[in-house]
């Protein structure tokens, strides 16, 4: 069997805002070129911003549903960032961090630790893996979710790098160790992607109003979309085929 690309998407700040795209060109062993490039540490975070660092660091949407609701657009070192409760804020995130940290802040709870500072780890994007990964995403399984719920809901929430057609529901989840042609790439996969309360804010408004979580732990588990590296690069293009090898 095989399915079709359906969907190409990058968040150049880990999570703060989306942008989707028609093509892509990966590297082997690195993750999607824009993808997470920078990342936000909070006030209590326990990093320097010189290598990688968990997700526990980082102001995100689990934390600041709020956030959920920002697209952005990356064009060469300048982001573009949109929310639905804020002006339009263009910014070099290397070297103007006091004007973005003052356009976020209205948007983070009072209750959480402040976003502090923009950090970025040379060669590497802020992923949530321990090593460069790219999240793949099934539209089937993201149906059944909402089947489940009993509502519409956006693609957007699962905040995935490729999304694809074609396959049955939860099959991504048989493809662990399995390698994945995808255009001119060839992908492993290595993990499936447990999810947090980032799934359950709408990405329109930022307001928490799907219990996405439960209706994943009604399938006795709480996993959405898989993890992979990649093994050969190339071009990924919007209706790509996608093959398991």
């Amino acid at each position: 069997m095989s399915g079709t690309v359906s969907g190409l998407w990058r968040h150049p700040i880990k999570s703060h805002g989306r942008e989707a795209l028609s093509l892509i060109t990966l590297n082997p062993g690195q993750t999607m070129p824009g993808d997470r490039v920078w990342a936000v540490a909070h006030e209590a975070a326990k990093t320097d911003g010189t290598e990688w660092a968990p997700c526990v660091n980082f102001s995100r949407g689990s934390k600041a549903p709020k956030l959920m609701a920002i697209w952005a657009k990356l064009d060469g070192e300048q982001v573009t960032l949109r929310h639905p409760d804020r002006p339009d804020l263009s910014f070099h995130p290397d070297t103007e961090q006091s004007v973005f940290l003052d356009w976020v802040k209205p948007l983070m709870p009072t209750n959480r630790a402040a976003s502090a500072r923009i950090v970025r780890v040379p060669g590497r994007g802020m992923t949530d893996t321990d090593f460069p990964s790219i999240s793949l995403c099934n539209m089937a399984s993201h149906r059944a979710v909402e089947q489940k719920l009993g509502q519409s809901l956006s693609a957007a929430r699962w905040r995935g790098n490729i999304w694809f057609e074609g396959l049955p529901e939860w099959d991504e989840f048989d493809w662990l160790g399995c390698d994945l042609r995808i255009g001119e790439t060839v992908l492993r996969v290595r993990e499936r992607i447990v999810r947090c309360l980032a799934t359950t804010a709408n990405p329109e408004t930022g307001e928490r109003d799907a219990d996405t979580l439960g209706a994943l732990n009604s399938w006795d588990h709480q996993d959405f979309g898989v993890y992979a590296e990649v093994v050969q690069g190339g071009e990924i293009r919007l209706n790509d085929t996608l093959e398991v090898l």
